[in-house]
């Protein structure tokens, strides 16, 4: 069964996010078991979500992180979490999967805000786009979303730029000026975010006081995600099929 780890937020908006991507990740695999579970200010706890499992009789879970980098949660809270619940329930197998990103679908799904913002095909080679995320301390996080955008530049878009709305520079203002002052006439913002909050609303307003043209919306329950996070699915539990198999 797959567990979904959300980080959590006091935004109710959150939470309401990340439960309708779940539903839609159910409806494109309706055998599957797919529960969330919360790090901080929302309900279900992991722990909680666990025992549960335990108590229904469940051995193997596949814990997904709903991370779009590899950072700081992806490499010390969440693991220390799951250590800490499963060594209280000695039956259960608990297997992290990757981050969702970097994935092509994720710029498939990028692109779909675009266009759901305004944006039409045909505008791509005119088009700037800052690629703002909430930022991150870890070196490796950063360099992510450098190559990320560099990639996503490669599509058509007449520039990608990597911002983030906390701990790493430039600002999602500075980022539009940026690209103004290069010389481009139209710019579009893509928040590099999974649900609302705190950070994606200061991403929203260093679109607005950079005067860009675009701004998409988070990426939500998009249907790339929602595939998304089924292919990193299979891809944990290709290893136990294998050693099922041997």
């Amino acid at each position: 069964m797959l567990l979904v780890v959300a980080h959590g937020s006091r935004d109710p908006r959150h939470a309401a996010t990340v439960r309708a991507l779940v539903r839609r990740v159910r409806a494109q695999r309706p055998g599957l078991r797919v529960e969330t579970g919360f790090l901080d200010f929302n309900a279900p706890t992991v722990p909680q979500v666990l025992r549960r499992l335990d108590a229904d009789g469940v051995r193997d879970v596949v814990a997904l992180p709903l991370l779009l980098t590899r950072a700081f949660h992806a490499k010390a809270d969440i693991p220390a979490v799951l250590h800490d619940a499963t060594a209280r329930l000695p039956r259960l197998s608990v297997r992290q999967a990757e981050v969702l990103g970097p994935s092509p679908l994720l710029q498939d799904a990028l692109e779909r805000r675009l266009y759901d913002a305004g944006l039409r095909p045909g505008d791509k080679s005119s088009t700037g786009v800052v690629l703002a995320s909430a930022g991150s301390t870890d070196p490796e996080a950063i360099a992510v979303i450098a190559e990320i955008a560099r990639e996503w530049r490669r599509t058509g878009w007449c520039a990608v730029r990597p911002a983030f709305a906390s701990a790493s520079l430039p600002r999602t203002e500075d980022a539009v000026a940026q690209l103004r002052a290069a010389g481009v006439r139209r710019v579009a913002v893509a928040p590099y975010v999974i649900a609302p909050g705190f950070l994606p609303d200061r991403i929203a307003r260093g679109a607005r006081t950079g005067g860009a043209d675009v701004l998409a919306d988070v990426l939500g329950p998009a249907p790339e995600l929602a595939r998304l996070l089924l292919t990193r699915y299979d891809e944990a539990t290709i290893p136990a099929l294998a050693t099922l198999g041997a």
